[in-house]
């Protein structure tokens, strides 16, 4: 006999996953320019780059919305005497509405899609930074949020074997 709810006998649709971009906002911004302040290092100048990336995401007073902070700390050091050449931190920020994620399903997709969708905005603003800055544009590589998360849950894991207290945060 056929379901009332769903006449011809089908198992029930899934609920429709919904997400807004409600806004989004530079939280924190600076940008250090080391040769400026100390002057140039001696001899060839070799920039090597590091990008270390964390993340965190709360629950908002209004039905459904997330709040999601990327952030972003970029160091360009000079490989011949280990000097800095500039220090950019970004923490760029998203509101999110979203309907239809199933709760535990929520943190992935909060630490995964949320920071995806924001992530071209900080590149944009990251290499706008240190052009303004006096250095060539940096366009950062596309960050891997889901080996991210796994890292994540990997290190988290490890730090709950070892009796030490889990952080809430995805850093």
């Amino acid at each position: 006999m056929a379901d009332e709810t769903n006449p011809n006998g089908a198992a029930p649709a899934a609920p429709q996953v919904r997400m807004q971009i409600l806004a989004q906002y530079i939280r924190d911004l600076s940008f250090e320019n080391a040769v400026a302040t100390k002057g140039a290092p001696q001899g060839e100048v070799q920039p090597e780059i590091t990008v270390q990336v964390s993340l965190d995401a709360r629950k908002r007073a209004g039905d459904n919305q997330y709040e999601v902070i990327s952030k972003f700390r970029v160091t360009s050091t000079n490989k011949g005497d280990n000097s800095t050449l500039f220090l950019a931190e970004l923490d760029y920020g998203g509101v999110f509405l979203i309907e239809g994620v199933p709760e535990d399903q929520m943190h992935p997709f909060l630490m995964i899609e949320c920071p995806r969708l924001l992530f071209p905005f900080v590149r944009r603003i990251i290499s706008d930074v240190t052009r303004d800055g006096g250095f060539p544009p940096f366009n950062m590589d596309p960050v891997d949020f889901v080996a991210l998360y796994r890292q994540e849950l990997a290190r988290r894991a490890q730090s709950q074997q070892a009796g030490a207290p889990a952080d809430q945060r995805l850093s």
